[in-house]
């Protein structure tokens, strides 16, 4: 089998698998821009550390389908105002901009060349629908531009759950949702962040299984309803979250 071929099956099977765990029709437009940011990634991870995972198979499963998993818990975003909080290489905020060109997407990283690359990605890809913000999360949720402004917060593994809660919910609107994405310990994380979900004017929703295939263990979306505002105080100066987590 060609290069080509082998490449061309990749994203055939990606088609199929979100058609078969998201009910999600993928366009060939799509794919085409999948493949192309996969070549992009690959080669800027020549010389910038963007993933760990350089096997284009494993890229499609690991960072595309995880991408668009998210789409289980909130499936129509179009026309929606969305931020990602440590967005890494655009996972998955960049992948739902691609498949959403109506919806505003806000990339949030504290490490600039990630964002360069994004910013290449995109610009190659003619996307005109994202924006990248280069701070740490917790002074974004204390700037007008972002303190609960936007519909839907997603965050990929990015830090311990009660953390993680500071970092986010103070930049979901009212009626907006935190969405999440952990791996086994979902369940017990969250409920080590129950006080901080309250205090800082959330509420769980629901925590929603995903197995994708090929990987053993299930990934988790932990769904945050944000039903009050965030008191002032929230979220503290960069760093304190981490080091003084609400519990």
């Amino acid at each position: 089998m060609s290069e080509a071929e082998a490449s061309r099956d990749i994203w055939q099977d990606l088609r199929h698998q979100a058609r078969q765990l998201l009910e999600l029709e993928l366009s060939d437009e799509h794919l085409r821009r999948f493949a192309s940011f996969t070549g992009l990634l690959l080669e800027w991870n020549r010389h910038t550390n963007l993933t760990g995972i350089t096997a284009p198979a494993e890229i499609a499963i690991k960072h595309f389908l995880d991408s668009l998993s998210l789409l289980r818990a909130a499936p129509g975003l179009d026309g929606l105002r969305l931020i990602d909080v440590g967005t890494g290489a655009g996972f998955p905020g960049l992948v739902i901009a691609m498949l959403f060109p109506r919806a505003k997407v806000t990339l949030l990283d504290s490490t600039l060349k990630k964002l360069r690359f994004i910013e290449q990605a995109s610009q190659e890809l003619g996307m005109s629908n994202i924006r990248c913000l280069h701070a740490r999360a917790e002074d974004a949720g204390r700037q007008r531009a972002h303190r609960q402004a936007y519909d839907i917060v997603t965050a990929r593994a990015v830090a311990p759950m009660p953390a993680l809660m500071e970092y986010t919910l103070p930049l979901a609107k009212l009626g907006g949702q935190v969405i999440a994405m952990r791996g086994q310990a979902a369940y017990a994380e969250t409920s080590g962040a129950a006080r901080a979900i309250t205090t800082l004017g959330g509420e769980l929703f629901e925590i929603e299984e995903i197995r994708l295939p090929g990987l053993a263990n299930p990934r988790y979306l932990v769904v945050i309803d944000k039903i009050a505002p965030t008191p002032r105080r929230y979220p503290r100066s960069a760093g304190t979250p981490t080091r003084d987590p609400l519990r």
